[in-house]
């Protein structure tokens, strides 16, 4: 039996049955096991070598080269902040597509952001203007629905819609010219795109048919989702580079967004380098130091094109203007690089092959910091000085056209108006919830006469039809202004012009007795006009019933159409202050308490005895408005009345470095760089002051008489008057058939070259104009502005000064001779092209290229370049013709009481640049007159006199030479001196 057992499981154990069976197990086991070392033992590495997905080279931003001036003080530097930052790790699910869940993830971030302070980076083409509340194409710092086709604006759209050239715009096939897209339209198309809006209208199976743009989101938050949507676009999704949502956010946000992280997705704090100005005196500098950016497609296609190798993408920030422009390449530095590995959901799990970047090169200015600051100062104050004078207790001002400048005064009306007019008082908060009693009182007399005023509008429109000419003023400003609109697009209706001005024909007979004569009503005009072929466009009004409706029904859809804009226009609102204070429905009492009202600040900066004063009723609006002026409580650029900006410029006569280039007002940089700051940038563009605008370097106006040294050059070395030569002046110049007069009625009697530059006599230069022109007894006015013009181009006066940063290119003037012997004409000069022509009198002929770099610096502190300012051409002039225009440099100084406490001998000429209203100021000067070290140039926009520009120079000079006795008291009381210095002559 044994034997039996035994044989079976032998028989079983060799059986091929169980051989299979035994294999099957090992293996089975040898599974097991590998298994368990996959799963249990390696588990965790496995799984992160599954998620590698992608391995990339990322490359470092270098740390920004820091700005100093000459005597190294910092201006412009690095800090490290919390920016808040998005990462593309979304994908889409049954409920929501992946766009619509970075929008909602994008969305949540915004209102932690605005809630806790901070605000959204809005580096886009297009911004929201929150008065009429319709988007506008952005263009160098001014908001227009009109420009289109400039270069810039064509380069956003193609950018914008994703084609590779402008002419891609165009779609043959569908007729349809993407050029020619309003802001709005624009916007609709990408949040298209990006799906920011609502599904609307279902089908018989439930799904949606119409999808439309922005719905559910106010045009604010639609334009800063297409704003960070579009900036994640243009960087290609790339999900190991974040994209920086606001920059430099506070701690509050940071809290919050990290409190939030399980709603956020994608969304984290990461520190970053952000550029950062002197927060104290950023807006002395910010025009000349400018500020950086994130770069623009536009940008980074231009630098491609120049440099395919470049290292730039579209991560990079930028110089956007000013110095940060000019020396970008200094102070960029050089990238790093790492090889990183993210995973499929854009972590990073690993980096290697680490290269360090290197710092850019700092730049040291030929700038003086303390004397920049101290220029801007006294523009201010001294700008405020000349308000004080001028500002009288009257509601209205002298209206004559031939008026003397200096007669001119600004009617405390005007000031009151200002206010409304230039955003000092928040028009909007009138109506809020939490409005106090004066702005209450204030908000209704407004609603009272805005329904007046358009009642009365639509009964001129409709019944009246009142000439032009027998109109009230006011309603001639408010016909005036509805013409200027009509022609304006999208004023009635986005898109559409009603006014097609490029058809109208101007030498139509009704026309000019429209526009020239004024003798018939707009309402006449209109109804004549909608007969016209083409002068209308109908195709905006909303609410007629055909195509083929008749006269009668569009003009009346016309004025309905007027008027319901005008309800809602802002400009014609605060018009309606204007007016609303002539006749008294506000008073000067109410705008001093709603200024004290809306601005705790503004309430702070009054002195505790005058607050209890104004608060008795012992005070009245006039003193305490002037008061506010004269403390700086409010400025002369919150004020933007004439004069509310100024410019001065100082250079090294011997090496052509400029040590201040000052223009007020300026603004705060700070809120520039990193990405724009919307509301204070909107807030910049709609400012009458034109912050924006770097008055030194890109404002042109008529040099006046500063330009006689020019004529005077001209004269002697044309040979038509010698130094010794004299002409006569009886006070008018009756060569001409319509003789110009002298600015002194009763004229200066017989001067030679020096003294009739000392008395800036216009007929003695009337005269040399007049004989460069002269040639074989014929006068030729072409021949004498050649000649003018070749001397001018001697002093640099043809082209911009050489400084790098943005400027104007200046006008020569190419009409009547005699006229332009005296800086009129059209000659157009900037004050920095006047800085270059003055420093090149002071040093007797050398004129540079003016220079802004002094040297730059590696980051070990060891130059790398030093610069000096090229000398462009010699004016070469005999010593006796220098001796005779210096001499009478010297006498305009010598003429001029509020100079003889100086200390500091001083040479100058002065201009005023005429036209309509107050003049323009201008003074250049050098000193000291024995040994010139700088010189000086000075332009005040619509500033009376050229006597108010001589004031301000002197009070830089007491600065500049350390009379700390004189600065004090110009700096205290600087009237008396302005009030003598007005009644001089030019």
């Amino acid at each position: 039996m044994f034997e039996n057992l035994k044989e079976r499981f032998v028989k079983f154990i060799t059986s091929r049955q169980v051989f299979l069976c035994g294999a099957l197990i090992i293996f089975a086991c040898i599974l097991v096991c590998e298994l368990f070392v996959l799963q249990i033992v390696e588990g965790e590495q496995r799984l992160n070598d599954f998620k590698l997905k992608v391995q990339k080279e990322k490359t470092i931003p270098a740390a920004r080269g820091n700005i100093y001036d000459r005597n190294g003080n910092l201006l412009a530097y690095n800090d490290i902040a919390n920016c808040v930052t998005i990462f593309d790790v979304f994908t889409g699910d049954k409920h929501l597509s992946r766009s619509q869940k970075i929008n909602r993830s994008l969305n949540r971030a915004i209102d932690i952001i605005e809630e806790n302070g901070d605000t959204i980076d809005m580096d886009f083409g297009i911004i929201l203007n929150e008065d009429t509340n319709q988007y506008e194409f952005l263009y160098d710092g001014q908001y227009s629905e009109t420009k289109h086709h400039s270069t810039k604006h064509l380069g956003f759209l193609r950018d914008v819609y994703g084609v590779k050239k402008v002419d891609d715009l165009y779609d043959q096939k569908k007729k349809l010219d993407r050029r020619e897209n309003s802001a709005n339209q624009v916007m609709d198309d990408l949040c298209e795109d990006f799906e920011i809006g609502s599904y609307q209208n279902t089908n018989q199976k439930g799904k949606p048919q119409v999808f439309i743009p922005g719905l559910n989101y106010s045009k604010k938050r639609a334009l800063q989702l297409v704003a960070l949507r579009y900036k994640l676009r243009i960087t290609g999704y790339q999900k190991y580079i974040p994209v920086t949502i606001a920059s430099d956010v506070n701690d509050r946000t940071v809290s919050a967004i990290m409190e939030n992280a399980d709603i956020l997705e994608g969304i984290s704090i990461e520190d970053k380098m952000v550029r950062k100005y002197s927060e104290d005196d950023s807006e002395c500098f910010a025009h000349l130091l400018g500020y950086t950016g994130a770069i623009s497609p536009e940008e980074l296609t231009a630098i491609q094109e120049k440099d395919p190798d470049t290292p730039y993408d579209m991560n990079d920030s930028i110089g956007k203007s000013g110095i940060e422009k000019l020396m970008e390449d200094e102070l960029q530095g050089t990238k790093g690089s790492e090889t990183i590995f993210v995973d499929n959901m854009g972590k990073e799990l690993a980096k290697s092959d680490h290269v360090d970047p290197s710092p850019g090169n700092d730049v040291y200015l030929t700038i003086d910091r303390d004397l920049t600051i101290a220029c801007y100062k006294i523009i201010e104050h001294d700008l405020a000085t000349i308000l004080v004078d001028k500002i009288k207790n009257i509601k209205f001002g002298n209206t004559d056209p031939h008026a003397n400048s200096k007669d001119i005064d600004i009617p405390i009306y005007d000031v009151y108006f200002t206010l409304f007019d230039n955003y000092v008082i928040d028009i909007s908060h009138l109506s809020a919830a939490d409005a106090l009693i004066n702005e209450q009182e204030v908000y209704k007399a407004l609603l009272a006469k805005k329904e007046s005023v358009l009642n009365q509008l639509r009964t001129e429109l409709t019944q009246n039809k009142t000439p032009y000419e027998r109109l009230p003023q006011e309603y001639k400003w408010y016909m005036t202004y509805i013409a200027s609109k009509l022609s304006e697009e999208g004023w009635i209706k986005d898109d559409y012009a009603i006014i097609n001005d490029e058809v109208v024909d101007k030498k139509d007979p009704v026309y000019v007795q429209w526009a020239t004569e004024e003798t018939i009503s707009l309402s006449e005009y209109l109804e004549y006009a909608i007969a016209q072929d083409g002068w209308i466009d109908t195709s905006g009004l909303k609410n007629l019933e055909n195509e083929y409706s008749d006269s009668e029904e569009i003009y009346n859809e016309i004025v309905n159409a007027i008027i319901e804009r005008l309800d809602t226009d802002v400009d014609f609102q605060k018009r309606l202050f204007k007016y609303m204070l002539l006749d008294e429905n506000i008073s000067g009492d109410q705008v001093c308490n709603i200024l004290i009202e809306q601005d705790e600040s503004f309430k702070e900066k009054i002195s505790d005895e005058e607050l209890d004063t104004w608060l008795r009723g012992g005070e009245s609006p006039y003193t305490f408005l002037i008061n506010r002026i004269k403390n700086h409580d409010l400025t002369p650029a919150q004020l933007a009345l004439d004069p509310c900006t100024a410019s001065m410029v100082v250079t090294d006569v011997n090496t052509g470095d400029v040590l201040a280039l000052v223009t007020y007002p300026g603004y705060d940089n700070n809120k520039m760089a990193n990405g724009v700051d919307p509301d204070y940038y909107a807030a910049l563009s709609k400012d009458l002051s034109k912050p924006l605008l770097n008055h030194a370097t890109q404002e042109k106006t008529a040099p006046g008489s500063t330009f006689k040294m020019v004529s005077a050059t001209a004269g002697l070395m044309e040979g038509v008057i010698t130094t010794k030569q004299q002409i006569h002046c009886g006070g008018i110049f009756n060569k001409l058939s319509n003789p110009p007069k002298c600015w002194k009625s009763g004229g200066h009697g017989s001067l030679d070259v020096a003294n009739g530059i000392r008395n800036s006599c216009n007929v003695f230069f009337y005269e040399i104009g007049y004989r460069l022109g002269t040639a074989n007894g014929e006068y030729n006015v072409d021949v004498g502005l050649g000649k003018l013009a070749k001397y001018a181009q001697l002093y640099g006066l043809n082209e911009t000064s050489g400084i790098g940063i943005e400027e104007s290119t200046p006008n020569v003037s190419n009409k009547d001779a005699v006229r332009s012997a005296i800086g009129q004409g059209t000659a157009n000069y900037t004050t920095v092209g006047l800085a270059r022509y003055v420093t090149t009198v002071a040093n007797s002929g050398t004129c540079y290229n003016l220079n802004l770099i002094d040297r730059t610096t590696n980051s070990n502190g060891n130059t790398v370049k030093d610069y000096k300012a090229e000398v462009r051409n010699k004016v070469e002039l005999p010593q006796e013709y220098w001796n005779a225009i210096h001499t009478g440099m010297r006498g305009v100084v010598l003429d001029k009481p509020y100079y003889n406490n100086l200390g500091i001998d001083v040479a100058g000429k002065t201009g005023t640049a005429q036209q309509s209203g107050p003049n323009h100021s201008l003074f250049v000067c050098y000193a000291p007159y024995e040994n010139p070290k700088i010189a000086v140039a000075t332009r005040i926009v619509r500033g009376y006199t050229s006597s108010y520009a001589a004031q301000f120079t002197r009070d830089a000079l007491a600065y500049y030479f350390g009379r700390e006795d004189l600065e004090t008291e110009i700096l205290s009381d600087t009237k008396n001196a302005l009030q003598d210095g007005a009644a001089l002559g030019d």
